[in-house]
């Protein structure tokens, strides 16, 4: 696959050449850098709609939104020709967004490490809803295999409408995958100027431009202009370049049926165990909790818990809170979230439970997959 030409100057030399003469070895040598072909990256975008596709009922009406909506090459087209000057979007992949079932993320995770075994390509953006944004990236950040740069965006604000976020996230997300930065980082997220890392980034706020943050660990870097700020990196960079740093959770090993059956039930004042027997009753593979402070559920529902454990649910257990953890105690048929979110926490069981039987097994990915850090003691001396 050709890289597309940035510059095309050889005219403009030669007549500075008339005008200023000088040797013909440096003629030659300014003609030679001249026609050089400046490279810039080969990129590719998997959309999956959003409010970056879609179109409001007016112009100042952010929060109604149009049956009608546009495709994701037409935000690309009015970022031309700037665009052209940091990376070739060489492909456009459509997936009919349905964010509320399992064969969307499947299918949207085979088609970006499809994309990326293709050594001409150098990264992937993707657009997808706010609303699960985060689980999408999440999922991404779980199973994609490649380690090139996987960047995901969408907007707050729809096409039409007077502040329309959507060409700056995707200009910027070009410009951070086309970096090559975020290299080994797994999947992040970019929006409103800062990226962030798929394990951490939640929506914090149902309607504001500023609504993706990184909880207590805040975001990876910040894009101004052409200026990429990297301030810190997930702690799976360690393993960049080795085996280590992919997952288990290869996808192409796997059919999107075969994904576990896992829910999240919540703990509130009188909360009571029936959703919990219900599950149960209907077959579920795993149920996380997401209790008060670190980890609490009502008394009802203990009980209720008690009784699938023995039916074979396994459990992780959360907290509601937004921050802070529920640390694993080996208690048989529970595992401790850590911080993740619940959101983030089911979707590390679903997958822990479609690649293994043994709850042991799971518990482990979720004291390393799960819960990734920076640990130098092998340093030591």
């Amino acid at each position: 696959m050709l890289r597309k030409s940035m510059l095309s100057i050889v005219a403009p030399a030669l007549l500075f050449s008339a005008i200023f003469p000088f040797s013909a070895g440096a003629q030659e040598a300014a003609a030679v850098e001249a026609t050089t072909e400046k490279e810039v990256p080969n990129l590719a975008i998997v959309s999956m709609g959003g409010t970056i596709t879609s179109t409001a009922m007016g112009r100042a009406l952010f929060q109604s939104y149009a049956p009608n909506g546009i495709k994701i090459g037409d935000v690309l087209e009015r970022l031309q020709p700037e665009i052209s000057e940091i990376a070739n979007v060489v492909e456009i992949y459509e997936i009919a967004p349905n964010s509320t079932r399992d064969e969307y993320l499947f299918t949207m995770s085979r088609k970006i490490d499809e994309v990326l075994a293709d050594a001409e390509i150098d990264g992937v953006i993707v657009n997808a809803g706010t609303n699960t944004l985060e689980e999408v990236a999440y999922f991404a950040d779980l199973t994609v295999q490649s380690d090139k740069p996987v960047v995901v965006t969408g907007s707050m604000r729809q096409t039409n409408t007077f502040s329309f976020d959507g060409e700056a996230n995707l200009f910027n997300s070009i410009r951070l995958a086309a970096s090559g930065e975020t290299t080994c980082y797994g999947t992040v997220v970019m929006l409103n100027d800062e990226f962030f890392a798929a394990r951490e980034v939640t929506k914090s706020d149902a309607l504001r431009l500023d609504t993706f943050d990184g909880g207590r660990y805040g975001a990876l870097g910040t894009v101004d202009e052409n200026i990429i700020r990297t301030v810190r990196a997930p702690a799976r960079v360690m393993a960049c370049g080795t085996e280590e740093w992919k997952t288990p959770f290869d996808l192409t090993q796997i059919e999107a049926a075969d994904l576990a059956k896992v829910e999240i039930v919540y703990a509130y004042t009188n909360a009571d165990g029936l959703p919990i027997k219900a599950l149960t009753d209907a077959g579920v593979d795993g149920i996380v909790t997401a209790g008060t402070g670190a980890g609490s559920i009502m008394s009802s529902q203990t009980e209720a818990r008690t009784e699938a454990i023995e039916k074979g649910v396994l459990f992780v257990s959360a907290t509601r809170a937004g921050s802070g953890a529920v640390y694993d105690k080996d208690t048989p048929g529970i595992i401790g979230a850590a911080d993740l979110l619940p959101q983030k926490a089911r979707i590390l069981l679903q997958l822990g439970l479609t690649y293994s039987d043994d709850q042991e097994q799971v518990r482990q990915w979720f004291e390393s997959i799960g819960v990734p850090e920076f640990n130098m003691s092998r340093f030591r001396e």
